[in-house]
């Protein structure tokens, strides 16, 4: 089973998990970890979490603007229904609007959850590798355990939820949260990711990344490269990145 992780400053001891101070290492190279986002990176959902902003802010008498869809995909739950309840001046709370989210959500996924080309090779390549490998998402807990249920608990050896951080995506918490369970040093893990949010969290953590875009465009830079899909990610690519930092 995949194990969670609590908020920075305690480390889990539980299975599957790395004690802390013991780093561990990927078959000796540079490479220590591979941290995976979930929506729009290993499961193709960024247009669900939209569809459903968009039928609750209809059902609320309100027309979501198809602009804003770039202010609020890959960002964190609250930032996200934050914004479009300012934008649009509704008539809920952010508890509230976040259970309807949720919820809505969770109904989409139960009838399908299709994954991103390359997602499926490229989990199972790093468990055969026993590459330790942790799911770091801003979704809530409730969301990623039955995302999990489809990928295999059995990939990760933890995961980190947007709710279970002091400060989620783009700040640096969950990635470092995800680095301090598995006992490996953020600046040696490699990050995928497919958002500018994600890419700074796990830029500002110290992290590589591999920015595979899902909705906007993103650029290469220092630490960072940009692929067009997961279909161009395997394990030898990675160490290579790692390698190249050297």
């Amino acid at each position: 089973m995949t194990s969670t992780v609590p908020a920075l400053g305690t480390l889990p001891t539980t299975a599957g998990s790395a004690r802390p101070g013991k780093v561990r290492t990927a078959d000796g190279s540079a490479l220590q970890a591979v941290l995976l986002d979930m929506d729009g990176t290993l499961v193709d959902t960024e247009g669900f979490w939209w569809d459903v902003e968009v039928e609750v802010f209809a059902s609320l008498g309100h027309t979501l603007d198809e602009s804003w869809r770039h202010v609020v995909v890959g960002g964190p739950m609250s930032r996200s229904a934050g914004f479009l309840i300012e934008a649009t001046g509704a008539a809920i709370t952010l508890p509230e609007l976040t259970v309807l989210l949720n919820k809505g959500f969770e109904e989409r996924i139960e009838q399908a959850l299709p994954l991103m080309p390359g997602a499926a090779r490229l989990l199972a390549e790093l468990h055969e590798h026993r590459v330790p490998t942790a799911l770091v998402s801003a979704s809530h807990r409730r969301i990623i355990d039955r995302v999990l249920a489809t990928l295999g608990t059995h990939h990760f050896a933890l995961s980190v939820a947007g709710d279970e951080v002091p400060r989620t995506k783009p700040h640096p918490d969950p990635y470092l949260t995800a680095a301090a369970g598995l006992g490996v040093d953020p600046v040696a893990c490699a990050v995928v990711e497919d958002t500018a949010t994600g890419v700074a969290a796990a830029e500002a953590a110290g992290c590589r990344v591999v920015a595979v875009p899902s909705v906007a465009p993103l650029a290469p830079a220092p630490r960072r490269t940009v692929v067009s899909s997961l279909e161009e990610v395997d394990l030898a690519f990675l160490r290579g990145l790692m390698t190249e930092m050297r």
